[in-house]
C-alpha cells in the first residue's frame, strides 16, 4: 500500500497533461505517491497524453462514457490503494505544491478531512465567483457544515472516509457534507489557485441551479436519514392540524345556517387534510425503507473513530 494516491478526473485536457504531471513528480517527490487518473469520456486524446507521459506511478482508468465528475470520482477512488487519498483537478488551476502541507496536518493533527479554501480564486466574477459565494452561504446555512470553500476539489482524506463517501450524481460538490455524516472530522486550509490556461471550462451558470436541487438531498441527508419521520410527520400533523381546523370552523358556520358550499377556503381546508394524510404514510414508508436498508445489507447507524481498551487503542471503521 502507497501512502498517498492522487486521484485526478479528466475531461478533454490534454494540454494540460504533461504539466500537470510535472508539477505533480516535483510537489511530491519526498512522498510515496501515485496518481489515478479517470478519464470521463474524452475526446480530444487526452487519454493518448496520459500513456505517452505517465510513468510506474501513474495508472489510467478509461470509463465508457462520460458519466459526470461526482462517478469518475468514485472509480478513482475505488482503483486507488493509497492509505491517504487526495482529490484535485486536471486543469491545472489547483497546486499540487499545497497537498503534502495538506497531508501532514491531516496526520500530524489527527483530521479525517483536510478541504482547500481558494484565498485568491483566479476566475470570472459574475459568472464564477459571485454564483459560487452565494452557493456556499446558502449550503452552510442549510447543512451546518461551515466550509468556506464548497467548490475546491482539492481535498485530502483518510482511506476509509473516502471510500464510504457514497458519491453519486453530481454530489461531488457536498463532499464535505457526506463526510460530515459519516461523522468525519473536517479542518480546511487556504490554497493557491491559478487560472485557466489550457482548454475551456466545464461549469457555467447553470451548475448553480443543479446545487440548488442537490441541496435538498443533502439537507434530508443531513438532519433527517435515519429519522425521516420526523421530516414528513412533522410536516403531515401541521398541515392536518391546519385542515382541521378550518374544517371545524366551516362546520361552526354551517350549523349557524350559513352556506359554505363553492368557499375557497373549503377547498384549503380539503387539500391540507389530504396533504396531511399523505405525509404522514409517507414517513411511515421512509421509516419502514431505512429500517430495511440498515437492518437488510447489515449496516451499522454509527461509526466509532477509535476504541480504547486500557492498554492501546486502535482506529475503528465501523
Amino acid at each position: 500500500m502507497r501512502e498517498l494516491s492522487v486521484v485526478i478526473t479528466v475531461l478533454n485536457e490534454r494540454d494540460n497533461i504533461e504539466p500537470l504531471l510535472a508539477e505533480i513528480r516535483k510537489a511530491l517527490n519526498n512522498i510515496d505517491y501515485e496518481v489515478i487518473f479517470v478519464d470521463d469520456g474524452s475526446s480530444d486524446g487526452t487519454q493518448k497524453k496520459i500513456r505517452e507521459y505517465a510513468d510506474e506511478r501513474n495508472s489510467l482508468v478509461e470509463l465508457r462514457k462520460n458519466y459526470g465528475q461526482s462517478t469518475a470520482m468514485t472509480a478513482g477512488i475505488d482503483h486507488a490503494s493509497g492509505k491517504y487519498i487526495a482529490l484535485i483537478d486536471g486543469d491545472l488551476q489547483n497546486d499540487p505544491s499545497d497537498i503534502p502541507f495538506m497531508l501532514q496536518k491531516l496526520k500530524d493533527e489527527d483530521w479525517d478531512v483536510v478541504a482547500g479554501n481558494r484565498v485568491k480564486r483566479q476566475d470570472g466574477m459574475f459568472l464564477r465567483k459571485v454564483p459560487s459565494k452565494i452557493a456556499n452561504a446558502i449550503i452552510r446555512r442549510m447543512t451546518g457544515v461551515y466550509i468556506k470553500d464548497y467548490g475546491c476539489t482539492l481535498k485530502v482524506f483518510k482511506r476509509e472516509i473516502a471510500e464510504d463517501l457514497g458519491i453519486y450524481g453530481e454530489l461531488h460538490r457536498f463532499i464535505p457534507v457526506l463526510a460530515k455524516l459519516q461523522g468525519a472530522s473536517i479542518t480546511q486550509v487556504d490554497v493557491k489557485h491559478h487560472a485557466r490556461i489550457h482548454g475551456t471550462s466545464k461549469y457555467g451558470l447553470g451548475r448553480t441551479f443543479k446545487v440548488m436541487a442537490d441541496l435538498i438531498t443533502m439537507v434530508f441527508f443531513r438532519k433527517y436519514i435515519q429519522k425521516p419521520m420526523h421530516l414528513f410527520g412533522t410536516l403531515g400533523f401541521i398541515s392536518l392540524g391546519l385542515g382541521l381546523m378550518i374544517n371545524i370552523y366551516l362546520l361552526i358556520l354551517k350549523i349557524m345556517g350559513q352556506d359554505i358550499w363553492g368557499k375557497p377556503i373549503l377547498i384549503l381546508g380539503l387539500i391540507f387534510l389530504i396533504a396531511g394524510i399523505q405525509l404522514i404514510t409517507f414517513g411511515i414508508l421512509a421509516e419502514i425503507n431505512v429500517r430495511t436498508y440498515f437492518e437488510g445489507t447489515n449496516r451499522k447507524t454509527y461509526q466509532v473513530r477509535r476504541i480504547f481498551n486500557g492498554q492501546n487503542e486502535k482506529l475503528e471503521n465501523s
